[in-house]
């Protein structure tokens, strides 16, 4: 009677008031409600209280429950709040305190088969830190760690929502892990912790010998979690070293892709793109955007596109390290970010009304999730989104979050198997997170020179921040960096200061979390400036035009590099100019030019960012005037 069908049926009989139904039922439910029980409180009397107090109240209230394919969570309800109402009082500390030293006697019988699983002092501690958490925390683990319980099916146990459920989750397994930190247990033992415990709360022999807990019921990949942190050979020991503590050995090998280049190089050429998988802004799945600075700041993008009976069709990981595209056995790590399949803008839920509507109308399409208009640092997103076909389609209402350590946690943590096939395709630049580029051309014959830094993601934009120096013929030059964005006379005295990023506006910035090709055309619909978007021959570079007045701005982007190659610069169909960039794969930072610019002059007055406009300028000759 304990498959789905049989308890289902079961249950529908009890609750008609069959009475020889209802004792089968509670007959079922006692063990596994013990069980569930007791690995909350670890309390034998207390569970027994707990459980017939459970049973009494289920018989009680069968007749309301109006799901039975729901009765398991339903009850693990009625029990949880049982244990709630029984900390609540000082009778009930009392009867704990007592309750232990009865069951000190009991608990070292039913221990005595166990030693040859963990030893004695280890299970010490993790039972010593379980009970050191909350009622509600050591209820989502243990149905979801050892009763295998969907975050749906916990979520009606608990009366709160599906999202709430995983946020419920994440919290209780770090407080689980700070509890076991403090016994110098490191990040890697979280897992082994919670072996340990379903072992020692195990109702026999027979069942601890037999308990796993899955790597998917903690939402966290063995291996693709090392991959993540695979930029170094120390992280690599590190985390190898921690995996044979905890959970026993992990072999893994992880293919980087061998690089030549010893000096600049242009990018592009004949090189192919190893993944086109693209998320098309109406494909149903789960999104998640983190804004770790607020909106107007990088974003990290968890997408999960597709089902399939083992999980998502195709998964998209862009966190603070690299860029992890998971479809089928393997995972792909890639220099670029993900772009819309039919080329149209990424949109984001963080949009204001001015660009979206701007979008909408150049793009014919309008966005199909809903308006966030929150504004703090620490913004967690998601969106749940309906397929085309879906009669929900276009009622994605995200859900907000403010959350500082969300980088940490499950929503930005790889969870495909452990057994996917690790494929590195980065390049040189793109595996150290950051490098120098040089810029050199003409606009109306003045010669245009200069070079810059670029960070690749978000992880490395706070050591290595990026900076450009761009020198206009004889004139003035152009600077950029963390001091702020300025204009310097021949003499070297500021003449203008803008705010800092003012001249990477228009430029790649693949540290934003966007590809370049969305950041360019955001920068122009910034301004609304209309655009058009082609694909070149060959499939590995896509051109960008932003129709400007009276200056038209022509961009060729590497889609592979996620960088632009070279804007050129149009006065109607007439070219006046060309700006070219590349960038090192190999860097010698000893170099004088790739000396980080100095500070500016704050004593000249601030004015407002010109956005992409200041490349139409450049052109206009304007900051030579």
């Amino acid at each position: 009677m304990d498959s789905k069908a049989g308890y289902i049926e079961l249950v529908e009989r009890a609750r008609q008031g069959d009475r020889q139904s209802l004792n089968e039922l509670a007959t079922m439910a006692r063990e596994r409600l013990r069980v569930y029980v007791y690995r909350l409180t670890q309390n034998q009397d207390l569970t027994q209280e707990i459980v017939q107090e459970s049973l009494l109240e289920m018989c009680r209230v069968l007749g309301k429950l109006k799901q039975t394919d729901r009765f398991w969570s339903w009850l693990y309800g009625i029990a949880t709040n049982k244990l709630h109402r029984h900390h609540r009082t000082e009778k009930a500390l009392r009867n704990a305190a007592a309750a232990e030293e009865r069951r000190r006697g009991p608990m070292k019988e039913r221990q005595g088969g166990l030693e040859n699983l963990v030893s004695q002092e280890l299970k010490q501690i993790v039972s010593k830190a379980m009970q050191k958490l909350r009622t509600r925390h050591k209820a989502v683990l243990v149905m979801r760690c050892y009763d295998g319980m969907t975050y749906a099916e916990i979520a009606d146990s608990m009366g709160c929502t599906e999202f709430s459920t995983r946020m419920l989750f994440v919290r209780a397994k770090r407080a689980l892990q700070k509890e076991l930190s403090r016994n110098g247990f490191g990040k890697g033992s979280l897992l082994a912790a919670l072996i340990v415990f379903g072992k020692i709360t195990a109702p026999s022999e027979a069942a601890a010998a037999q308990l796993t807990v899955p790597v998917a019921a903690t939402q966290v990949g063995v291996l693709a979690s090392l991959a993540s942190l695979a930029t170094t050979k120390t992280t690599l020991v590190s985390i190898a070293a921690v995996g044979a503590v905890t959970v026993g050995s992990v072999a893994t090998t992880t293919q980087f892709t061998s690089h030549r280049q010893t000096h600049a190089v242009k990018l592009g050429g004949n090189r192919q793109i190893v993944s086109t998988l693209g998320a098309p802004t109406n494909a149903a799945g789960r999104y998640r955007y983190y804004f770790p600075e607020g909106p107007e700041g990088p974003v990290m993008l968890r997408a999960e596109l597709g089902t399939t009976a083992s999980g998502p069709a195709r998964q998209f990981l862009q966190n603070s390290l690299a860029n992890y595209a998971h479809q089928g056995s393997s995972v792909a790590i890639n220099n670029y970010r993900i772009w819309s399949e039919d080329l149209s803008v990424m949109r984001l839920p963080t949009d204001g009304r001015t660009l979206t509507n701007f979008l909408t109308r150049i793009e014919g399409k309008a966005s199909k999730t809903e308006r966030v208009a929150a504004s703090s640092k620490g913004l967690l997103v998601t969106v749940e989104r309906a397929g085309q076909d879906d009669p929900d389609a276009g009622k994605a209402r995200p859900l907000t979050v403010r959350h500082q350590n969300v980088l940490e946690e499950d929503y930005f943590q790889s969870d495909w198997p452990a057994d996917a096939r690790i494929v590195d395709n980065r390049d040189t630049m793109h595996l150290r997170g950051w490098t120098f580029f040089r810029l050199h051309g003409q606009i109306d014959g003045q010669e245009l020179s200069g070079t810059g830094r670029i960070p690749f993601v978000y992880g490395t934009s706070r050591r290595y921040n990026p900076w450009l120096r761009l020198q206009v013929g004889e004139g003035v030059t152009l600077v950029d960096s963390s001091a702020g964005a300025m204009v310097l006379k021949p003499d070297g005295s500021t003449a203008m200061r803008y705010p800092q990023g003012s001249f990477f506006r228009g430029l790649a910035r693949p540290w934003m979390g966007l590809h370049t090709m969305d950041l360019v055309r955001r920068d122009a619909a910034e301004q609304r400036i209309p655009f058009e978007t082609q694909v070149l021959e060959g499939g590995h570079e896509v051109q960008v035009t932003i129709l400007g007045d009276p200056i038209t701005l022509v961009y060729t982007i590497d889609l592979e590099a996620d960088l632009v190659l070279a804007i050129e610069f149009r006065r109607g169909n007439t070219s006046v100019g060309r700006l070219e960039f590349e960038y090192l794969q190999e860097v010698d930072a000893s170099r004088d030019e790739v000396k980080s610019p100095a500070g500016l002059d704050r004593r000249v007055s601030l004015r407002e960012s010109q956005g992409i406009g200041w490349l139409t300028q450049l052109a206009e000759g304007m900051f030579v005037k």
